[in-house]
């Protein structure tokens, strides 16, 4: 199994395709540019099983339903956001004028608590990491060595909180309690930026120390 990075949308915000052998894949926040993703995903042969949201802001939705029209897969997003994919003023696009409001369709399936999830022949865990947004999820693919984990944790840096349902105090203490608890020699594959791992993290990023 691997993965792959992609930019997409008007903010560049990281999309993450991961593949396994027989070319089944999920696909983790298409942020957008739609015909970009779909391009690079039919040269490649892959056959799409899932989107997956690390959570609901503009940034990580905005090729949603066009994604999932074309292929004809289902949508997971957490419970606490399921609400957020139509809802502008929730997702934040309304606050950019930059962009057109984003109104996505309902989610196909509704992620409701932590644990093992398989989709196809896909197997991960998912970890509930708050305080970006109330429903920020991470993904930890344990036999890969890596953890998909939105905008919770950054190279160098953490997840803003100063959008609707963010909370400081909270997101540290989700990436103490979850993220930082994996393997230290972990990928952590984010939202925003460059690929980092946890020991990184734990030894230089600054908004960590302390804690």
């Amino acid at each position: 199994m691997k993965w792959q990075q992609i930019s997409l949308g008007s903010i560049q915000t990281n999309c993450y395709i991961v593949e396994d052998q027989d070319k089944s894949c999920l696909i983790f926040d298409p942020g957008g540019e739609a015909k970009k993703l779909i391009n690079l995903l039919n040269s490649r042969g892959l056959k799409p099983k899932a989107i997956i949201l690390t959570h609901a802001h503009f940034d990580h939705i905005g090729a949603v339903d066009e994604i999932r029209d074309h292929y004809k897969i289902p949508l997971y997003v957490h419970k606490q956001e399921e609400k957020w994919l139509g809802d502008p003023s929730l997702n934040g696009s309304q606050f950019f004028t930059m962009i057109e409001p984003i109104k996505a369709k309902p989610a196909d399936i509704i992620i409701r608590e932590e644990g093992s999830l398989k989709i196809d022949q896909f197997v991960f865990h998912v970890y509930h990491t708050p305080g970006h947004s109330p429903g920020s999820l991470s993904f930890y693919f344990a036999e890969e060595g890596f953890v998909i984990s939105g905008d919770a944790l950054f190279q160098g840096s953490i997840g803003r909180t100063d959008l609707p349902g963010g909370n400081h105090p909270q997101l540290l203490k989700s990436i103490h309690d979850k993220l930082l608890t994996l393997p230290e020699e972990t990928y952590v594959l984010s939202g925003h930026g460059a690929v980092t791992t946890i020991v990184e993290e734990m030894d230089s990023n600054p908004f960590l120390n302390g804690f």
